[in-house]
């Protein structure tokens, strides 16, 4: 009866210890750094220069694993939306993309943003640039100590009569 008693008490402290690292590990916050911030925003900016540049590799270099979008009402896994996009500049069609006013939150390893994306769609090399409106949204995660994209988000406004 001792050797179980004894055995009981040791699995119960040992209960015990492993129950007060979890509760400590939860109340405990993680660091998060300012410059988070502008790094999130900065990961929609790179987003947008490979996008505007074809490059798939700069692209892919800011996108997680599982990547997808949803733009203009369609829903693009992985790199499916650089895919149309590169099929528009093969028409002559080009974008410009800016993210402005860009709200960041962020907690640990995982950030979502929201904002206005202020730019223009270039119908033909001739044309005129037409202004154009979005508002996006993201949610990001921090890997290998960086930012990368898991959800992108885009609607786009229509423009004031």
């Amino acid at each position: 009866m001792l050797r179980v008693a004894h055995s009981t008490g040791i699995v119960g402290l040992v209960l015990c210890f492993c129950l007060t690292i979890a509760a400590n590990a939860r109340s405990t916050p993680c660091a998060t750094n300012p410059a988070d911030q502008a790094a999130v925003a900065d990961t929609l900016r790179n987003l947008y220069k490979a996008a505007a540049a074809d490059d798939l590799a700069g692209f892919n270099a800011v996108v997680a694993p599982g990547f997808y979008a949803f733009d203009g009402g369609t829903r693009f896994d992985g790199d499916a939306i650089m895919k149309a996009i590169g099929q528009y500049h093969a028409k002559g069609v080009r974008f410009v993309w800016t993210v402005t006013q860009p709200d960041v939150h962020v907690h640990c390893d995982e950030a979502w943003i929201a904002y206005v994306n202020q730019g223009s769609i270039q119908m033909k090399p001739d044309s005129a640039p037409i202004p154009t409106t979005w508002v996006e949204s993201a949610v990001l995660e921090r890997k290998s100590g960086g930012w990368k994209l898991v959800f992108f988000h885009s609607t786009r406004v229509e423009a004031a009569k």
